[in-house]
């Protein structure tokens, strides 16, 4: 996710290498237990009156995806667009293997998780549904309007961005543009090191913008 030391961000926050002792775990479970106790109690009322988005745990929101579950510490029930409409979609780049982002994003210590994966063959993995909010830009309010895509590679290593990346997130891309009506454009589909806060590089400056939108474009059409 940056240029920090190695693995050093991975979704939205930062992999730390502390070692975390058992009270500080507790604290940090019990602090994300908080944060989103405290915005279940904001959206209570789309599950009282039952106008809370039907589901099935697991649905893929893009087809061939795989589904590797996310840790729920990492992302919290919502029902969007209904109640959080979606307008963004932040491009990240995982400083490491698509294995790493699978591994960092079940863990409930790291606080973070992409909505998507993709690998450098053109694989995606689906980590959290659409319809929730995932921890992955580090910013609360663009988390809530966004769809986070990760990205297998590092940001100065531009032979890692293939052509079936490329590819493969492009389609995944125009899919989410089509559901959500998100204008295929560089306001509405931005770089972590857009987002308004962010200390992030990614995906750094080789990633090809000109050509990614318009893979979404053709995808799209």
């Amino acid at each position: 996710m940056n240029t920090h030391s190695r693995g050093a961000h991975v979704g939205g926050e930062r992999i730390s290498r502390r070692k975390v002792v058992a009270g500080a775990g507790a604290a940090l479970v019990a602090a994300a237990g908080a944060y989103a106790g405290r915005d279940e109690a904001e959206r209570w009322w789309w599950r009282v009156s039952g106008r809370e988005r039907p589901r099935t745990d697991g649905a893929l929101d893009h087809p061939g995806a795989e589904w590797a579950a996310a840790s729920s510490a990492n992302w919290r029930r919502a029902s969007r667009p209904d109640d959080y409409a979606v307008d963004r979609i932040v491009v990240h780049v995982v400083q490491g293997s698509f294995g790493d982002a699978l591994r960092v994003f079940r863990d409930p210590l790291h606080e973070a998780a992409a909505h998507y994966v993709v690998r450098q063959d053109g694989h995606i993995a689906q980590t959290v549904r659409e319809l929730d909010v995932a921890f992955h830009s580090g910013n609360r309010r663009f988390n809530e309007r966004s769809v986070g895509i990760e990205h297998e590679g590092y940001v100065d290593r531009p032979a890692g961005f293939t052509d079936a990346m490329y590819a493969a997130s492009a389609r995944l891309a125009a899919g989410i543009c089509a559901r959500y009506g998100i204008p295929v454009d560089r306001t509405h589909i931005v770089a972590h090191s857009e987002v308004p806060g962010t200390d992030h590089t990614d995906p750094g400056p080789h990633w090809d913008w000109d050509r990614y939108l318009r893979l979404v474009r053709e995808a799209a059409s």
